[in-house]
């Protein structure tokens, strides 16, 4: 990967602090306790060369080619596991196994993101109470959009939240066309003001049931720091990024690092 330099700042000034030769997953080289407040921006000037963010053709429908393999492979080989899963959640809460939440997709296009039910029935009636009568916690969902001891997911619920097993059913997500194996994580059309002039990083590549920020710190990550992993991902993906990437998730989610 070519040399590239960043400065890391936030919206008080410069930090100073710089960032080179990223390779994929080291993102920036700061003080942890500074570096979520931290968002990468580029600086080098506009007439300096960089890498052009569109993949050519030939490793886009590798890509898809790959994606397809894989997903079809692994639902293939997972589906007793999908099976206990689903079996399990409809035995130990009320409804379905599985539901769709609306996620924004490459070019802005919604679609329907498949995940196992890991939360309660009544999850957005719990969630307005939640919201309405503690405002510490609706400040921490508006700019996380998580909460911190979150009562509307179940005891199996989090167990598949913490080993990602709730995101499973995205496979066919891929096998669509609407996700890839490695991206940005797909978000909802409230998260994309936390994106701002860079939300056509996001729309420019399928969301991942894998990525980049997922692997560097999954949900430990600032909000900053996951867009900024987002627009680096864009400006640099291809091939061998995918499959680093794919290799370094399997220990990630065994060693539940940042897990949910």
């Amino acid at each position: 990967m070519d040399r590239t330099d960043y400065q890391l700042v936030d919206g008080s000034g410069d930090y100073g602090a710089e960032a080179s030769s990223l390779d994929g997953f080291a993102i920036a080289r700061a003080a942890t306790s500074e570096a979520d407040a931290l968002l990468i921006l580029p600086t080098i000037a506009s007439f300096a060369p960089q890498r052009k963010p569109a993949l050519p053709k030939v490793q886009l429908d590798a890509g898809r080619i790959i994606d397809i393999v894989l997903a079809a492979t692994l639902l293939v080989l997972l589906s007793p596991v999908l099976a206990l899963i689903a079996l399990a959640i409809r035995m130990t809460s009320k409804g379905k196994a599985m539901f769709v939440h609306q996620r924004v997709g490459a070019g802005g296009r919604p679609f329907g993101c498949l995940k196992f039910r890991s939360m309660r029935h009544n999850a957005d009636q719990l969630l307005t109470e939640i919201l309405r009568d503690r405002p510490d916690l609706r400040r921490e969902w508006l700019e996380t959009r998580k909460l911190p001891v979150d009562p509307r997911i179940t005891p199996l619920g989090r167990i598949l939240r913490k080993t990602s097993l709730d995101e499973l059913p995205q496979l066919i997500n891929v096998l669509r066309g609407d996700m890839a194996l490695v991206g940005p994580r797909p978000i909802v059309s409230e998260e994309l003001s936390h994106y701002g002039r860079y939300a056509a990083s996001y729309f420019g590549a399928r969301p991942g049931l894998t990525g980049l920020w997922q692997v560097t710190g999954r949900s430990g990550t600032s909000y900053r720091r996951r867009v900024a992993t987002d627009h680096f991902y864009y400006r640099h993906r291809n091939l061998m990024m995918d499959m680093k990437i794919l290799f370094a998730t399997v220990p990630a989610v065994l060693l539940q690092r940042g897990a949910c």
